[in-house]
């Protein structure tokens, strides 16, 4: 009997026995995607922008996200497109799923954590307390914007910024003309957002994971710190957090996920304000910075529950591991190199330290890596963290 690549004519070619996933974007957050899938015997690619990023080693494909037919190309030999970031283009995701590959979270959703207007509107639609905003098209509006609201306002792009890139605090319109400038030369035009100014005591993170079934599960709230826009510190749970203020982080964490269909692990930053309110800031629909503790903190991470939300697994248990985590991003790195330049005096003076490193070359800013440390005292923990995370300094 003829064999075809191992089935006979007469036979039903052998049940798939894994599920496929495919990561756009070959960054850190796909990077510490590998082990979970690992662990849960899925299979993992990734679409990685060059060549020497941190998760190569599952990095099937070089290509640019923004090419279609490099996306198309790649999506084809997976079973579901997540990503390591927002920034594929809208169109193209569309097109994904009219050719009925699996995309999560799905382009109707993640238009809401790739553009920041859209975000405000569909907030605003729901519900859920938000800053003041408005939508400029040019100087006029913008200045009008800010003598409404004390004088100074927040101005950001719509759509690319991150880690405190495009934004800005003015107190005059002309401090973004270089913005409106650009969007006058792009021929789709478009407006910037502007939004007041908040009061706030600290920064908190929401993260809460949903699946297409339907399924939701939410890790406790934390607060985040941040050093010049970027993220430095996540303190897990958020110390000193009254009842009232973790089950409204909640009530507002479950309302966006399901008012947006999210799929996979949702971010939900938030500010809470000097008067004892909740703000959300920002939306991510991705594992997230913030929830990094996770790893080691939570019985399950981020990263293992977004795997299983996108693949429609039941979710883990997201509750804490250890009454507290702290993790410290690693930011800049040795001067004479990666991460494991280091490893012989830090792993030796930080035993109780876990560390990750991202396998990039420092640089001023970048986030190389980072450090987490679980125990009984938050204080301590902390110290700990810190003390390891300059380690690599």
């Amino acid at each position: 009997m003829r064999q075809n690549g191992g089935v006979s004519e007469n036979q039903e070619p052998a049940a798939k026995t894994s599920i496929r996933v495919g990561v756009i974007g070959g960054g850190q957050l796909a990077r510490m995607m590998v082990p979970p899938a690992i662990h849960l015997g899925l299979d993992i690619s990734v679409l990685a922008e060059t060549e020497g990023m941190s998760a190569q080693r599952a990095a099937d494909m070089v290509g640019d996200y923004r090419d279609p037919e490099t996306v198309y190309a790649f999506a084809e030999t997976v079973d579901v497109v997540t990503f390591d970031h927002e920034h594929v283009p809208h169109e193209i995701l569309n097109e994904l799923e009219r050719r009925g590959i699996a995309v999560h979270p799905r382009p109707h959703a993640l238009q809401y954590a790739q553009d920041k207007i859209l975000m405000r509107e569909k907030l605003a639609e729901l519900g859920v307390p938000i800053p003041a905003w408005a939508a400029v098209a040019d100087e006029a509006a913008l200045q009008t914007f800010i003598d409404a609201n004390g004088g100074r306002a927040v101005v950001k792009t719509a759509r690319g910024g991150y880690d405190g890139k495009g934004v800005r605090v003015v107190s005059q319109a002309d401090e973004v003309r270089d913005w409106f400038a650009a969007l006058a030369e792009d021929a789709r035009g478009g407006f910037l957002l502007a939004e007041e100014l908040v009061d706030f005591t600290r920064e908190l993170a929401q993260l809460i994971a949903r699946r297409p079934s339907g399924e939701a599960r939410a890790w406790p709230l934390v607060e985040t710190i941040q050093r010049d826009g970027v993220c430095d510190v996540v303190l897990a749970p958020a110390p000193v957090s009254d009842p009232e203020t973790a089950a409204e982080a909640a009530r507002i964490g479950a309302i966006v996920a399901e008012g947006v269909d999210a799929t996979g692990v949702l971010a939900v930053e938030m500010f809470e304000t000097r008067d004892g309110r909740v703000l959300v800031n920002e939306l991510a629909m991705r594992p997230h910075n913030s929830g990094h503790f996770s790893i080691e903190g939570s019985i399950t991470s981020q990263f293992e529950q977004h795997l299983r939300a996108v693949t429609d697994l039941p979710l883990g248990d997201p509750a804490m591991a250890a009454p507290y985590a702290v993790m410290v991003n690693v930011l800049g790195g040795p001067a004479e190199g990666p991460m494991p330049v280091r490893y012989p005096a830090v792993l030796a003076a930080h035993p109780a330290a876990k560390i990750h490193s991202y396998g990039k070359l420092p640089r001023p800013g970048r986030k190389v890596g980072h450090v987490t440390v679980v125990g009984d005292s938050l204080d301590t923990a902390l110290a700990e963290a810190r003390a390891a995370a300059d380690g690599f300094a």
